[in-house]
């Protein structure tokens, strides 16, 4: 929220109303011509120069370089994101297809989710798509995971299958990779010490019970208990990475402010690496409507030239995920903010008729 320090007669609000709006079609600095000329106010040339070095002052807007014109800084974009925005309705066209392209068919039995996993896909693709930036969606969240059943059965390339039953009947398949290659008879003994050790217990407790009996058995034990930790370890490591599903992510790389290849890998390696993405979706999940975090608001250096729009979706009256658009900060938060709230509304419709 805009503090009370930053509050500007509605001269300026306008003034920067029209900047932000020009910069985000033209990515260029606005200079004092073009304001008069799109703003539609009866003001002087010094007048505006006046109205923006004051801006200036309040760091609403930046001069980069020696370039007459301004440009938006991230306290300048959340006055206009949070005062001065006007969010236009979405098109009727574009709903009905966003609802057709998620109400695909082969995501469906009757009106039924029958393949939950690629539906969000659909929803993450489909967000991508209509902003041309990285949509990103967080798989509903599970109660707790109880372990049933576990099996290991190796892999070429220091890969293991893992068949895991949890809370019963659920079966989940999951292909992990190791730092070595283990024989099917040690991934036999390790799914028999989990097995009877475990059964019934939290699959996120089990590394740190692991650890805890390790303290007190004996020596020849201790390899295989090991060898159970990092089974462990890998096997949540892939839960994590099936939380989050992202699309789009080099619709990022065609912005000329995201061009700097220093900056890109360091992006890349976070949406490759999810955590930072999830704890930010995270954050979102118990808030109330639309969140908006721009530049350096996400906490992560990584995100630091970018927006990220975020809002929670509901099976029922249950939040059970977040999803969300992640672009440059010069975006179009008019379009792209309806969107990211109608496809919340149409997968959490779909979800609710399970």
């Amino acid at each position: 929220m805009v503090s009370n320090s930053l509050v500007i007669n509605e001269r300026a609000q306008s003034l920067l109303k029209t900047l932000v709006e020009q910069y985000i079609v033209s990515g260029q600095p606005v200079g004092s011509r073009t304001l008069a000329t799109e703003s539609g106010m009866k003001l002087s040339p010094a007048t505006i120069r006046n109205i923006m070095s004051d801006l200036e002052e309040r760091g609403l807007v930046i001069a980069p370089h020696t370039s007459a014109g301004r440009i938006p800084t991230v306290q300048g974009y959340r006055m206009f994101v949070d005062k001065l925005l006007t969010v236009k309705p979405m098109r009727h066209t574009l709903i009905d297809k966003l609802t057709l392209e998620l109400k695909g068919r082969e995501f469906l039995i009757g009106d039924r989710v029958k393949d939950k996993h690629g539906l969000i896909e659909s929803a993450s693709s489909m967000l991508s798509s209509i902003t041309k930036m990285a949509g990103v969606v967080m798989l509903p969240r599970r109660g707790s995971a109880n372990l049933q059943q576990v099996e290991f059965i190796p892999l070429s390339g220091k890969r293991v299958l893992v068949i895991l039953v949890v809370n019963g009947e659920e079966v989940q398949n999951r292909i992990i990779h190791t730092d070595r290659s283990y024989s099917a008879d040690e991934l036999h003994r390790v799914a028999n010490y989990l097995n009877t050790e475990f059964k019934g217990r939290e699959l996120s407790e089990i590394r740190k019970g692991i650890l805890d009996s390790m303290q007190v058995v004996r020596d020849d034990m201790q390899q295989l208990m090991q060898m159970a930790v990092n089974m462990a370890d890998q096997v949540m490591e892939k839960s994590k990475d099936d939380e989050l599903v992202i699309a789009g992510e080099t619709n990022l790389m065609k912005y000329q402010e995201m061009a700097d290849m220093e900056k890109l890998r360091h992006l890349f390696d976070t949406f490759h690496a999810k955590q930072d993405i999830l704890h930010i979706l995270d954050r979102s999940i118990y808030a109330e409507g639309m969140q908006i975090f721009i530049g350096e608001e996400s906490g992560y250096s990584a995100l630091g030239n970018c927006s990220v729009i975020t809002t929670a979706y509901k099976s029922g009256n249950q939040t059970v995920g977040v999803l969300g658009v992640i672009g440059p900060t010069r975006m179009a938060y008019d379009r792209v903010i309806p969107v990211v709230d109608m496809t919340a509304k149409i997968l959490g419709n779909l979800l609710s008729s399970e």
